[in-house]
């Protein structure tokens, strides 16, 4: 089997058994319940990864065991989610980088593949001369059902609190203090111990 770290796209997503498939929590405008799937609309979202790709650089990253997506992260300006002018703390400045989503199949939790796909991104935002990124921390530990990173797996990654709130506080980390990229990523993908090898009980999505 073959591990990959990708762009993330509608058909990768599309290949998650979960409310992921077409969720625009972030996406909408409108008032929701801090949820997973609180809002479903797939031409939002394609039309969102479109726009974000063709006037910014990639909508995040997803990791692949052949073609089944293990997990996936979102990350883009704060402008292309709105839903976060919505949360107590506010928005960052439109024009910052922010994680939004970060979600890995139940069956490779808890084996490195978030710590994975974070580092992805930020070596992305690196690359892209980003100087600061942002994510909203759940304080629940209810990574399935809550649309943004655990509170806690932020903090030990160096991310540091920049508005307060029992709930969902906004976070911030500065890409400069991080030290240069020298770790294999697809090689720390490859290592990982991941029980997984059942294709047969997802859809296979086109990811090329």
């Amino acid at each position: 089997m073959s591990r990959r770290l990708r762009p993330l796209t509608v058909d990768g997503v599309a290949g998650l058994d979960r409310p992921c498939a077409a969720c625009t929590y972030w996406e909408t405008p409108e008032p929701l319940d801090v949820k997973c799937g609180a809002a479903c609309d797939g031409e939002r979202l394609r039309s969102s990864i479109s726009d974000v790709r063709r006037e910014w650089g990639e909508y995040g990253r997803m990791a692949l065991e052949d073609k089944i997506v293990l997990g996936f992260i979102k990350c883009a300006p704060a402008r292309y989610f709105p839903q976060a002018r919505r949360l107590p703390v506010g928005a960052p400045d439109a024009s910052a980088p922010l994680i939004t989503c970060l979600h890995v199949r139940d069956e490779a939790r808890r084996r490195g593949l978030d710590r994975v796909l974070l580092q992805a991104v930020l070596r992305d935002l690196q690359m892209q001369g980003e100087r600061l990124v942002y994510a909203y921390g759940s304080v629940s530990g209810n990574s399935v059902e809550t649309p943004m990173p655990d509170l806690e797996f932020l903090l030990e990654q160096g991310f540091m609190v920049e508005r307060p709130h029992l709930v969902y506080p906004l976070l911030r980390l500065d890409l400069r203090t991080l030290a240069a990229w020298t770790e294999n990523l697809e090689a720390a993908l490859e290592s990982l111990l991941l029980p997984l090898g059942r294709a047969g009980r997802v859809p296979t999505p086109s990811v090329d």
